[in-house]
């Protein structure tokens, strides 16, 4: 996924450099570069984000069940 991204905004920089000024390579970059590539990898690492924060609830319950001398959690 990151091999995409990586060669989307080497396209893209080479688009904003074709541009006749700095002001419209810059904007080309940023509308066709950065944002759509912000919003996908933002949707697509999503499920990743919820597998962390269970991982980190889990870990976060054993801490607190070891502290308080019970026995382990079942998973």
């Amino acid at each position: 996924m990151y091999l995409v991204a990586i060669a989307w905004l080497y396209v893209t920089l080479l688009m904003a450099a074709a541009e006749r000024n700095v002001v419209s390579g810059v904007m080309t970059f940023l509308i066709y570069g950065l944002a759509p590539l912000a919003l996908f990898l933002w949707l697509f690492g999503t499920p990743q984000r919820a597998r962390f924060r269970a991982l980190r609830e889990q870990q976060r319950a054993r801490r607190d069940a070891q502290a308080a001398g019970e026995k382990e959690p079942p998973p």
